[in-house]
């Protein structure tokens, strides 16, 4: 969503920008920028060369049977059902690159770029996909800006002998990027410590997005409503927020008290999702709570216009959270907890307040605490919203990564450090 955002920004500004799917199609609550482009490093195939030596030899013509939009879809549908710690060996190959098992996946992506047009800059979404890098500068001669966005969980994730090894390859293969964006200084101190990155070539540009469609409510919701937008797993702190809804409902801290959950469930959290709405129907709460499962982006807006406050207590160290800014943009509040990037980020827009992580009860507290004034919830939500209309749009964040792609090239072109 947020590298969609980009390019779209990046093109309205006069640029030609275009995203180039990997793995599986891009699914998005908005208009693509992959335009025509087709899929590189098609998932079935990737898992293939990994797991059999066969399909490292194969002929284009049958690897790009695995890579039919039919089938893809369906590899898609159960892309969240695969757990990190079972890619170690995978992840490791690809951040190999030259010297891993999709070489020909390389070879094809970077014949593409070379031929296709050649890029000024060339931007990889993640540190996962670092080792494309070498080859890309090599053959596309293109400099090569890596954004650092969340991947430290998922390779902590694995077993010990994979995380050590992927954590070792991508400070090796940082040689190779001319310049980092980090979505948070959070985050970027964070990967500068873990991966050994240079930090003269690490820069923060936060995120941004499109204002279109975003507007607060006309009205405020008729009963106090707490909202949850995010991927219905566990390590959003989805069930951390359930509990805190109960214990406000058995409390009786905010009365009427309704929850509101919308966002992407995958195959793998269908379970997760029956779990907690068993839990939420043991406690005579199941016509108060609703779940709402992969929205279109109108559905989104609509969604937070009719709930009071936000929460997505995360219980990892989240790099940022797209679904700050879609709150206040629609003048709601949130409640984060006092970890990772949400105290960098509420300071930054005055749109809300912090809770003590790992504390339920500190959770239920801080939101009852805004559902029984709402005059200060809409005057935080309001806060919010002027601060991500200021300097959290996608048209910002555009002008500070162009000013980043401008040194990266310098680089590339004279060799100097940046």
């Amino acid at each position: 969503m947020r590298d969609n955002a980009l390019v779209a920004a990046l093109t309205r500004m006069g640029h030609e920008a275009r995203t180039i799917p990997l793995y599986l199609p891009m699914t998005l609550d908005e208009e693509s920028t992959a335009a025509d482009a087709p899929v590189f490093y098609g998932g079935i195939n990737v898992y293939l060369q990994q797991k059999l030596p066969l399909f490292r030899r194969t002929p284009r013509w049958m690897d790009s049977l695995f890579d039919s939009a039919a089938l893809l879809k369906m590899a898609a549908g159960h892309s969240g059902s695969t757990e990190a710690g079972a890619l170690g060996d995978l992840t490791i190959s690809m951040l190999r690159g030259e010297e891993g098992y999709q070489v020909k996946e390389l070879e094809r992506l970077t014949n593409w770029l070379k031929y296709q047009g050649k890029p000024d800059v060339v931007c990889l979404s993640n540190a996962l996909l670092m080792g494309m890098a070498r080859e890309i500068r090599r053959r596309a001669d293109a400099p090569v800006v890596c954004t650092l966005q969340g991947e430290d969980y998922f390779l902590d994730s694995f077993p010990p002998q994979h995380r050590e090894t992927a954590w070792k390859t991508i400070a090796e293969r940082a040689e190779d990027v001319d310049a980092f964006i980090a979505v948070s200084r959070y985050y970027a101190d964070r990967m500068i410590e873990r991966a050994a990155l240079p930090r003269n070539r690490v820069h923060v540009v936060y995120n941004g997005i499109s204002l279109e469609g975003y507007s607060p409510a006309p009205q405020p919701p008729s009963r106090p409503v707490i909202g949850f937008l995010s991927r219905m797993c566990p390590n959003k702190g989805l069930e951390t927020l359930v509990e805190a809804f109960i214990l406000i409902r058995q409390r009786n801290l905010a009365p009427g008290a309704a929850l509101r959950i919308a966002g992407t469930v995958t195959a793998g959290d269908l379970a997760y999702v029956e779990r907690l709405q068993q839990r939420l129907r043991e406690e005579g709460l199941e016509k108060d709570a609703e779940f709402l499962r992969n929205i279109s982006r109108e559905e989104k807006i609509a969604f937070l216009q009719g709930i009071s406050v936000l929460s997505v207590p995360a219980m990892y160290g989240e790099s940022f959270g797209l679904y700050l800014l879609e709150a206040m943009a629609a003048g709601v509040p949130v409640v984060q907890p006092r970890h990772a990037a949400f105290p960098e980020i509420i300071a930054h827009t005055g749109g809300g307040q912090l809770y003590e992580p790992d504390s339920i009860e500190s959770l239920a507290e801080a939101l009852a605490e805004l559902l029984n004034d709402p005059h200060r919830a809409r005057a935080l939500g309001e806060e919010g919203r002027q601060a991500v209309a200021s300097k959290f749009t996608d048209a910002e964040m555009a002008k500070q990564v162009l000013r980043v792609f401008e040194m990266a090239r310098d680089r590339k072109t004279h060799g100097a450090h940046i």
